[in-house]
């Protein structure tokens, strides 16, 4: 650490980085403070505008309530804002998560937006059977959590899940994006757990040449990879018409 801020660490290749959230005896209140944080750093990212984008694309397609997924989906920021949104337009959505830990898929539970049928599941997203039948299957800030052979697995699996469009969502490896993560994390929120965290997601993050390379592995013919605010990666994939 410098006066000014962080020491900047190699970014030049991926380095995997335990995170205290992962830790399944890691303090529940402090884990909870995490998830919130986590929340306001997504608001600020602006995941959920890019998201609902592909929503109103499957508007047009779609006949009935659009069945949109979570994976990994920590404590339901995502699923609570896209709710809040649906609601608002009057779009009909049915909205569904899974997370490997209880602890937020509890929390999910509880920040349910009313009025937006809304189901959660503590399942392994690598492991058990995502839910079937969903228009389109989202996943942020979970990839970098995997190792090579795990995120194309996950891909792959989001793909099957799908009957339209899978969007994934996570930071890009860059020098900017690991300050960024300091300073947003030291603005947004006092918790030392996703302070810590964050830094070491950028160290874990794949670049965008990395991510490429996994959905070519993946299958993922006509996926559509942008850089997106701020140092992150939006990914969508379609299923062909």
């Amino acid at each position: 650490m410098t006066p000014l801020g962080p020491a900047l660490p190699d970014l030049s290749v991926r380095d995997r980085q335990a995170e205290l959230m992962d830790d399944p005896e890691l303090d529940p209140a402090r884990h909870v403070h995490a998830l919130r944080a986590l929340a306001r750093v997504n608001r600020v990212s602006l995941t959920v505008s890019r998201i609902w984008t592909e929503v109103l694309e499957l508007r047009e397609r779609v006949d009935g309530p659009i069945r949109i997924l979570d994976v990994a989906c920590g404590g339901g920021d995502v699923l609570s804002a896209l709710g809040a949104r649906a609601r608002r337009t009057g779009i009909p959505v049915e909205l569904r998560g899974c997370d490997v830990s209880r602890r937020a898929v509890d929390e999910a539970a509880r920040a349910a937006p009313d009025g937006v049928p809304l189901e959660v599941a503590k399942l392994d997203a690598l492991e058990d059977d995502l839910p079937s039948a969903c228009h389109l299957v989202v996943c942020s800030l979970f990839l970098h959590h995997l190792d090579r052979s795990d995120a194309v697995r996950l891909l792959c699996r989001m793909a099957a899940a799908t009957e339209v469009s899978l969007l994934v969502e996570d930071l890009r490896r860059t020098r900017l994006g690991y300050l960024f993560a300091w300073i947003g994390l030291h603005t947004l929120t006092r918790s030392d757990v996703a302070r810590t965290d964050g830094l070491r997601s950028v160290r874990s993050a794949f670049s965008v040449e990395e991510v490429r390379a996994l959905c070519a592995e993946a299958g993922l013919e006509r996926a559509r990879l942008e850089r997106v605010w701020p140092q992150r990666f939006s990914l969508v994939w379609r299923r062909a018409a």
